[in-house]
């Protein structure tokens, strides 16, 4: 089992396909809540594969003062919880390394009790519970510890022009950098 970053567009074909494998057919979400318009303007998206099958995803949307962990979905069959505790570390891991040192989520009320478990969250203060599609939802979240290697302004610009989660190996950039060429800009 691996949980991988999505950066291809067949990648996120089977990030829905997993979401709607999970949330449309199986607990009757509409598609219109489902795909929500988050997916593609400010989200990235982990999948888990065992070996090469999709079984599980989960989206990240970044905000100012924290990350939001969401849409998590797990196939029938592989729900021993290992595959969505996999997603979860690499989630928090991403988001650290992205500078952030708090993250939040919606969870269903009836899974709580796994999340505290899986990732020693808390249930947000003062926050009151809600519903929607159904489901009673509670609000959580959890403190990341700051890292000496998360992205910030200080960080080199060819580390920041790396892919999304690839910061530690060299990018396409870079290998174009020491091609050469041409060195006049383009004609305005």
């Amino acid at each position: 089992m691996r949980v991988d970053i999505v950066r291809r567009i067949d990648e996120l074909l089977e990030v829905w396909s997993v979401r709607s494998l999970v949330y449309m057919a199986e607990q009757n979400c509409p598609y219109e809540e489902e795909f929500d318009g988050n997916d593609l303007a400010a989200a990235t998206h982990l999948i888990a594969r065992l070996g090469k099958e999709p079984v599980a995803t989960m989206r990240i949307r970044w905000f100012a003062a924290f990350a939001k962990i969401e849409r998590v979905a797990v196939r029938p069959g592989h729900r021993s919880g290992e595959i969505s505790a996999a997603l979860v570390k690499a989630a928090l891991e991403h988001a650290a390394r992205k500078g952030y040192t708090k993250v939040i989520g919606h969870v269903q009320k009836r899974l709580l009790r796994y999340w505290r478990r899986a990732a020693d969250v808390r249930v947000r203060e003062g926050r009151p519970e809600f519903r929607f599609s159904a489901y009673d939802y509670v609000e959580i979240e959890k403190d990341l510890a700051p890292r000496a290697d998360a992205i910030g302004l200080d960080t080199p610009a060819m580390i920041v022009l790396r892919p999304e989660g690839a910061w530690d190996r060299p990018g396409v950039l870079e290998r174009s950098a020491k091609r050469g060429g041409s060195t006049k800009g383009p004609v305005r």
